[in-house]
């Protein structure tokens, strides 16, 4: 069977989604993980030291100014589950609507971000890059404060690793998620809604509600 756009959207739709072994491995294979990575939209963990250098910071945000190279950069690895085939069906879904960057720019060098697919409520992080100190981090703490903005209220990190862990991540049963995917995709949410806040507004929101 092809996989197509509508058949990965199908498959994020049941609560599974497809990687490969490695860039230069032409088979994809669903995964539906025993327990599933989650970054609660209000529990984003934030550092002093990690305001402190978003405050200071002259970097800037922006949402799907460059997705290709956004997916190339999470790519531009010793190992990646980002083949060839994997680029192109999430281009595929970005023209579509359905899939979207989020990225910090040091001047007009892209030296952070992210990138995940859409549907309903929910949005799935599938990769997020870094090629400055702090830089993913900071990435993630606004993306979670737009998708907040934004009306979200599931966002699906995979995996818990230690990073997303220290950041405030999650893990739950499969079970569970699938509870939670279930009513996320009964509402509706537009990640271009809003334009992205900077990374000093961020940090305000942060502590009001800290």
């Amino acid at each position: 069977m092809n996989l197509t756009p509508e058949i990965l959207l199908h498959g994020y739709s049941i609560g599974v989604f497809p990687m490969a072994e490695h860039r230069d491995d032409p088979d994809i294979f669903w995964v539906d993980p025993r327990k599933r990575g989650l970054m609660p939209l209000d529990g984003f963990h934030m550092s002093r030291s990690l305001a402190r250098a978003m405050r200071r910071s002259d970097w800037r945000v922006a949402i799907n100014a460059d997705f290709l190279g956004t997916v190339d950069a999470c790519a531009d690895r010793a190992e990646t589950w980002i083949n060839a085939e994997i680029r192109s069906l999430y281009n595929a879904l970005f023209q579509m609507g359905h899939a979207h960057s989020f990225e910090l720019y040091e001047g007009e060098e892209l030296v952070g971000g992210l990138y995940g697919v859409t549907l309903g409520t929910a949005f799935f992080g599938e990769s997020m890059f870094s090629r400055r100190t702090n830089a993913s981090k900071m990435a993630l703490g606004a993306c979670v404060d737009h998708l907040q903005r934004c009306g979200f209220t599931l966002f699906d990190t995979q995996f818990l690793t230690d990073h997303l862990a220290s950041l405030g991540g999650i893990e739950v049963s499969r079970a569970e998620y699938h509870k939670k995917l279930a009513k996320a995709l009964t509402g509706q949410a537009s990640f271009t809604e809003l334009p992205p806040a900077s990374l000093q507004s961020v940090v305000q929101r942060s502590t009001q509600t800290s």
